[in-house]
């Protein structure tokens, strides 16, 4: 493990962020051109994948994460970065990800949206739990208190407004939806891989330095995300299209979030740093992965 791994600082600026925000509301537009309103009247009216999907997201990732933490003992840094990133909620990438899957996107959607609004109590209360449980970290935890106005703010512009106009467009100008959905799908999804590339060629000198120390415990970390989402909803008998929303929303997680409140709680701290930036990374490169080949397949209910 690099001594000086709390040391690192990412180049991570907030004009990146907005960036990446608007290249999330542009993937969010394109996802909502083919979203009808009876795809969240039955998730209304049939609830169990999203209650499924919560559980694994706010209460069965979380305790793995205690576990993995605990037999792998990470420095306590590492460690505070793996729990907050476990009590973040699911990005919004998720939702493109799950529509290039051939996925239930209104189960994403509704997913998403539910998890960011519970956000608001259980990513500090969560975060603040798991890490108060693990003595080598205790003294580097502090309390985490999210913006309830600006949390709501983000899901109205990033998710709310995007979906909006998306589904009405979709629903206004069918004609036209038909010719620009492929189009408009292609095209958000070269600007993410460019600002994927960006921000990775951005930070090349730091993961190099420490890729080595961190790749195979977040790689794990991922992957049994992913496990989780799927097979405890194939143990459920939910249909395919469902246990590919609810692995890919468990393992796509809102890490801008996560460091967000690194650089505001924790000044920076280069383990927590470093955890929830190569995790933002690697969970888009596994989950583009994983969704390209789903796309490939066919099930009954797809």
């Amino acid at each position: 493990m690099p001594p000086d791994i709390d040391q690192v600082v990412l180049n991570f600026s907030p004009s990146s962020l907005t960036l990446l925000n608007v290249i999330l509301v542009f993937l969010m537009f394109g996802v909502a051109l083919e979203i009808r309103l009876p795809d969240f009247r039955n998730i209304v009216a049939f609830p169990r994948a999203v209650f499924i999907g919560l559980l694994n997201q706010y209460l069965i990732f979380p305790t793995f994460t205690f576990v993995l933490v605990w037999f792998w003992q990470p420095p306590p840094s590492m460690a505070l970065g793996l729990f907050l990133v476990a009590a973040c909620p699911g990005g919004n990438l998720s939702n493109y990800l799950t529509n290039f899957s051939k996925g239930n996107t209104a189960l994403s959607v509704s997913m998403t949206t539910v998890s960011t609004v519970a956000s608001i109590i259980a990513t500090p209360a969560l975060f603040a739990f798991w890490s108060s449980l693990y003595p080598p970290a205790r003294h580097l935890l502090r309390e985490i208190v999210l913006d309830p106005i600006g949390m709501i703010g983000s899901i109205v512009l990033i998710l709310g407004v995007p979906l909006a106009v998306g589904m009405w467009i979709g629903v206004r100008f069918p004609v036209l939806t038909a010719k620009i959905v492929k189009p408009i799908r292609k095209t958000s999804l070269l600007i993410f891989v460019l600002f994927l590339t960006g921000a990775l060629a951005a930070n090349a000198v730091h993961f190099v330095n420490i890729i080595g120390s961190i790749f195979l415990l977040i790689a794990l970390h991922n992957g049994a995300a992913l496990a989780f989402g799927y097979y405890l909803s194939k143990f459920a008998h939910l249909p395919e299209s469902d246990r590919r929303a609810i692995a890919i929303e468990i393992a796509i997680h809102n890490t801008g979030l996560g460091l967000v409140l690194v650089l505001s709680f924790f000044n920076g701290l280069g383990g927590m740093a470093v955890v929830a930036g190569w995790w933002g990374i690697w969970d888009l490169i596994t989950g583009l992965g994983l969704a390209a080949w789903w796309r490939t397949k066919r099930t009954h209910d797809l």
